[in-house]
């Protein structure tokens, strides 16, 4: 039988079964590999460098967690993922989106679905995913506009006209949160196969009132249509509908202290029962076609569309507590958003040889066309202030819209990239990116007001890497990206803001990767990112942004993955980062704790019981970017997990995860001075998992 396997992510881990671990061979019908793994160790990235690479050979910081990880510790949303990842901090995105700060820059967009661009700011599943990659640095050759300290990028699951494989797995947990999801994989003939990924999600948490459901489905077909051509369609349809949280205010200490999270109100809703929610219906459609135009040069498209309906209302502490059992000031809106992405790729990879110098040149084409709208409107409500000695929920009107805009961004990208091999011991990979980023809008409230800009630049990328032996490579590399005066998600642009040049940034890095065994791989990173025309959300005002000059983050990447032995699986790494304003150094950026920890074990005795062991450390971070002496930190935390796996037959296996095994009292994330989230007690999921 012909093997399919499409855009192939070796399919490695499946919940509950490896669907097409047979697959994972070269049967020379392989077009584009986004990557292979075994265990928790990825050998290669299409994603980096959008070529077929050995991460060995990618002249950057790139840490992927495998599907066999997402499931050994029971993964079920972004967060969970980076908390797992030094040098990547999860903030709290107003409690309705994912959104992080990678080193020292915050972001709601820099996140990918197969290398193309996922912007939209909502909670990403992983019910469908083969593995997600954090790729750590600004590189506009790769991925445009944005991705400022680097991108998340997600790989789908594809489908193999191997065998026919069905794939099922529960779970639930001590908070009442349960979940259910499928994954089956059938053979259309020996030339076409068909993938169903779908997923039901009922939300619940320690905290007061959350409550919540997702659910989704993700049927996927794939074709061989012969001669080296290959096509794939996919349609996701995603329903999320839970209650916005946004945490717990802060407390002041002592004059010029720091302020500090509220304490003993670990569960305490500072929203409006009822009132506080979010939802979100989203279509996207992914087509894709490959081919092999010679022996040497192979062609590729990608077609995103994507339709999203997004709306979020919003009761929540906007100023500090006036004491332990005082008051806290509270405020509301509401902010319905709708998007309409359309994004076309196409490559061209071309092998070839210049007498002893090998080059593998890449040739790319970008084309986006985004569509938004977006409005506001402030509550009224019959309280403004919460009182903590008896809390008592106020009443919350929403009058006439504050803001309504419009925009429309359309983005032209043309670039080129050589990865030069000189001999077997140096690489030199070297490119250049232009794009055009032209947005128009209108506000309007009141006389309508356009705006419009448009923005014209050329990236570079250099890197160089050197290979003393096979296993072993030394790189430095250079890197540039810069993003539009619009920002991530082009809801307006005042009249100083459309005169302003893009924000730039700029990265230094220098490296070395081990393989020390074909399953164990240590690498470390020194890097230096320069911010130019930064700006950063107003501490003191939610919905404005301040501009603050030049910032620079330096830091030190050490990561650890693969097998210590072969009943003894590892994923660990450590970060120093000191990100601040240069020349001021009391001006500390939000978000970034100076160290970070992570540590995830699994050891079998046996092939049916085996043991899971983690540690996440985080020294303390800024709340906000530090401009006085009362901005909130939130305090150094240590958290242990652990969990239980015992494999009763080849088609049925359990396990056990426990969070906060030591009922660690910290605080997980923030949004800003005053919406900090507390992070969970000790609590476990059980989950079971089937195959046929």
């Amino acid at each position: 039988m012909k093997k399919l396997l499409l855009f192939s992510t070796a399919l490695i881990a499946v919940p509950g079964l490896a669907l097409a671990s047979e697959a994972d061979g070269d049967d020379g019908r392989t077009i584009i590999v986004t990557g292979k793994a075994v265990g928790y160790l990825a050998d290669d990235s299409v994603t980096a460098t959008k070529t077929d690479t050995p991460l060995i050979d990618v002249p950057q910081s790139v840490t992927v967690v495998t599907r066999e990880r997402l499931d050994d510790q029971a993964l079920r949303s972004m967060a969970d993922v980076l908390r797992y990842v030094p040098g990547t901090t999860v903030g709290q995105g107003e409690g309705n989106r994912d959104q992080i700060t990678l080193r020292g820059q915050n972001t709601s967009a820099d996140f990918f679905l197969d290398g193309v661009r996922d912007d939209v700011q909502y909670y990403r599943s992983l019910y469908n995913i083969e593995r997600v990659e954090v790729l750590k640095g600004p590189f506009a050759l790769i991925f445009g506009r944005g991705g400022s300290g680097g991108i998340i990028n997600r790989v789908q699951k594809t489908p193999s006209a191997d065998a026919l494989k069905i794939g099922g797995s529960a779970s639930v947990n001590t908070f009442g949160s349960w979940d259910a999801s499928a994954d089956i994989n059938a053979p259309l003939g020996s030339n076409a196969a068909f993938r169903l990924n779908g997923t039901y999600e009922s939300l619940d948490n320690h905290r007061d009132y959350f409550e919540g459901e997702r659910y989704a489905i993700n049927p996927y077909v794939a074709v061989d249509l012969g001669g080296g051509w290959k096509a794939g369609l996919s349609y996701e349809y995603v329903h999320d509908d839970r209650v916005t949280d946004r945490g717990v205010p802060s407390i002041a200490t002592a004059a010029n202290e720091p302020n500090r999270p509220l304490s003993g109100h670990r569960d305490t809703f500072f929203g409006v029962p009822g009132v506080n929610r979010t939802g979100l219906e989203a279509h996207i459609v992914k087509a894709r076609l490959d081919g092999e135009l010679t022996d040497n040069l192979d062609w590729s498209t990608t077609v995103l569309y994507g339709d999203y309906d997004k709306y979020y209302t919003n009761v929540f502490a906007n100023g500090a507590a006036t004491g332990q059992t005082g008051t806290v000031a509270l405020s509301s809106y509401i902010d319905p958003n709708k998007r309409q992405n359309f994004i076309a790729q196409t490559n061209l990879v071309w092998d070839v040889n210049l007498g002893p110098v090998g080059n593998k040149i890449l040739m790319g084409l970008e084309y986006g066309d985004q569509d938004s709208a977006n409005q506001r409107r402030n509550g009224t409500l019959s309280n403004t202030t919460l009182n903590l000695a008896n809390i008592v929920y106020p009443s919350v009107t929403f009058g006439a819209l504050a803001r309504d805009t419009v925009s429309n961004v359309q983005f032209f990208s043309a670039y080129a990239q050589d990865q030069i091999s000189f001999g077997e011991h140096l690489d030199l990979v070297v490119g250049l990116r232009y794009d055009r980023f032209e947005i128009k809008g209108t506000d309007r409230i009141g006389t309508p007001r356009p705006f419009a800009r448009t923005d014209e630049k050329v990236s570079p990328r250099v890197g160089v890497i050197f290979k003393p032996q096979e296993s072993i490579s030394i790189y430095g590399s250079y890197s540039q990206s810069f993003l539009p005066r619009s920002g991530d998600q082009f809801l307006t642009m005042s009249a100083t803001q459309q005169n302003l040049a893009p924000e730039k940034f700029t990265n230094y890095e220098v490296g070395a990767k081990w393989d020390i065994r074909p399953d164990l791989n240590v690498t470390l990173a020194l890097f230096q990112l320069d911010r130019t025309n930064a700006t950063t959300p107003d501490p003191n005002n939610v919905t404005a942004t301040i501009n603050v000059g030049e910032t620079r983050t330096k830091g030190l990447e050490l990561a650890l993955t693969g097998r210590i032995t072969p009943n003894w699986q590892m994923s660990g790494g450590y970060t120093y980062q000191d990100a601040k304003l240069r020349g001021n150094d009391f001006v500390r950026l939000a978000q970034v704790p100076k160290h970070q920890f992570a540590l995830w074990n699994r050891y079998d005795f046996n092939r049916s019981v085996g043991v899971g062991l983690g540690v996440v450390h985080q020294s303390s971070q800024f709340a906000a970017i530090r401009t006085t002496a009362t901005t909130t930190r939130l305090p150094d935390f240590t958290r242990v997990d652990a969990a239980l796996f015992f494999k009763a037959s080849d088609r049925l296996e359990f396990q056990v995860n426990v969070e906060n095994l030591l009922d660690e009292a910290y605080f997980s994330d923030a949004h800003n001075n005053n919406n900090i989230t507390p992070g969970a007690p000790i609590n476990a999921r059980f989950t079971a998992r089937v195959k046929f």
